[in-house]
C-alpha cells in the first residue's frame, strides 16, 4: 500500500473537518428554527471525537457526513490513484463512524447521520422531529 505524495497530504490537511458548508447550512436552519445545540460536544470516552451538532438535554446527536470521507451509497467513487490506500482510509472511517454510533447509542443518546447532499431542509425536519420527540 503506497503511501499518499506530500502534496496530497498538504490537501488532507487543509480539508475542512469542521463547519463545512453543509454543516453550517444545517445549523443556521436549526437555528431558524429556535433550536439551540452545541458544536464539537466530545463524544464521551472517546477523546478525539467530536459530534457536528449535539442536543445534549435529549441526547440527539447529529453529525454531516462528505460524501466522499464516509462512503455515501449514492455518490461514492473509488479513488483512481493509490486505490488500496484510499480504500483502507475510508473503511476506517466507516468503521469509527459506526463505533462512534454505538458508543453513543448504548450511552441512550439518539445518533442522526445527514449526508452532504441531502437537502438543507429535509435535515432539519429530521433532526427537528427527533429532537421534539425526545422532548
Amino acid at each position: 500500500m503506497q503511501e499518499p505524495s506530500e502534496h496530497v497530504r498538504a490537501r488532507m490537511r487543509s480539508q475542512a473537518r469542521s463547519d463545512t458548508a453543509p454543516e453550517l447550512e444545517l445549523r443556521r436552519e436549526l437555528h431558524r428554527r429556535g433550536l439551540r445545540y452545541r458544536v464539537g460536544l466530545r463524544v464521551p470516552g472517546r477523546p478525539r471525537r467530536t459530534i457536528d451538532i449535539a442536543f445534549p438535554a435529549r441526547k440527539v446527536a447529529v453529525f454531516v457526513d462528505g460524501c466522499f470521507w464516509h462512503r455515501c451509497p449514492v455518490h461514492s467513487v473509488p479513488a483512481k490513484n493509490n486505490a488500496s490506500w484510499w480504500a483502507a482510509k475510508l473503511d476506517g472511517n466507516v468503521a469509527r463512524d459506526a463505533e462512534t454510533s454505538a458508543v453513543l447509542e448504548s450511552d441512550g443518546w439518539l445518533v442522526l447521520r445527514v449526508w452532504e447532499h441531502e437537502p438543507v431542509r429535509t435535515a432539519a425536519e429530521r433532526v427537528s422531529a427527533a429532537w421534539a420527540e425526545r422532548g
